[in-house]
């Protein structure tokens, strides 16, 4: 027989997957998320161990127990990709975000942030999210904010007064890099690159192995965009629910590594006055840094009222 036709003899001859190797191999694996080049890699790692002969309709060699086949169209990874969504545990997850949908491939159930993190190996979940798992807050939100950092770029322009007033009298600019996913939002940001400061390993109630940014560092995000963290009086309780956890000296490191253009360590500080509950002696360490504009807890205040100690308009009443 010609070699091309006794290769076509056995092709024809392998009508389908080993359900039980199958899942064999993804339980060895412990991975549980793939992305669209790793589903690929695993399958042409395991499909001829995978691949199951038959005769005739009949096994060349019955197996003791009867054994679940998984029939296939072709040896194609493609058509076994089809075959092993149609018939097994595996499941194709669709994140279409308007910038880039996203896709990837989940063996069982798997958890929200898990998945999540799955898009950026070096993201990490920050602002409100971050609040949430450190216990900085009683509320559950209903937005998920997971960030990726961005190469880093030059900085800000040298900083006036004029320049402050018309950024903090406009409305706060937020992605709209957005999709809802199992009735959550979930928010991709593009953040600076920070080199990763204060990002920490961390598991959740679920033991989902995520990164997150620690106290310190979240509040800090949460002071420069009070709309990813719930807004001004969500971070005012923050600060006040960090009081036996926060390092001031650590958060002031943060701050200079940071070396924003804006002086945030102005509203930093009124937040840190305003609880009550820190000494002073860590409230000054705020105060160590230049005071030399007026600043604004918040865009858009409506009204404001001025604090002459850190030269910062808040809303009244606040």
């Amino acid at each position: 027989m010609p070699k091309s036709q006794a290769d076509n003899s056995e092709l024809s001859s392998k009508k389908g997957l080993s359900a039980a190797k199958i899942e064999t191999a993804f339980r060895r694996s412990r991975q549980t998320i793939f992305s669209t080049s790793e589903i690929a890699h695993f399958i042409n790692q395991n499909m001829e161990a995978w691949l199951v002969t038959i005769s005739n309709g009949n096994r060349k060699s019955p197996p003791k127990r009867k054994e679940s086949l998984i029939p296939i169209d072709s040896r194609g990874q493609n058509a076994i990709l089809a075959a092993l969504l149609k018939d097994t545990k595996l499941q194709k997850v669709r994140l279409p975000f308007p910038y880039r949908t996203e896709t990837r491939f989940a063996w069982g159930d798997v958890p929200t942030y898990e998945l999540i993190q799955s898009l950026a190996a070096d993201g990490y979940f920050s602002h409100y999210t971050a609040m949430h798992f450190l216990g900085l807050t009683n509320q559950i939100p209903k937005t998920i904010y997971f960030n990726v950092e961005q190469p880093a770029s030059a900085g800000g322009g040298h900083l006036t007064q004029e320049s402050i007033d018309r950024a903090f009298g406009a409305k706060c600019r937020t992605s709209n890099n957005i999709i809802t996913f199992r009735d959550l939002r979930i928010c991709r940001l593009n953040g600076g690159n920070t080199h990763q400061l204060g990002v920490i390993n961390f598991k959740t109630e679920d033991n989902e192995p995520i990164r997150i940014t620690d106290i310190e560092r979240t509040l800090i995000d949460a002071v420069v965009r009070p709309a990813y963290a719930g807004g001004i009086g969500e971070i005012a309780e923050a600060f006040r629910a960090a009081v036996n956890r926060l390092s001031p000296k650590k958060l002031t490191d943060y701050l200079r590594k940071l070396d924003f253009t804006y002086p945030y360590h102005q509203a930093i500080g009124f937040y840190l006055e305003r609880t009550g509950s820190y000494k002073k002696s860590q409230i000054e360490l705020l105060r160590q840094f230049p005071i030399e504009f007026d600043f604004y807890l918040n865009y858009q205040i409506k009204n404001p009222a001025y604090n002459e100690r850190w030269r910062l308009y808040v809303p009244q009443r606040f």
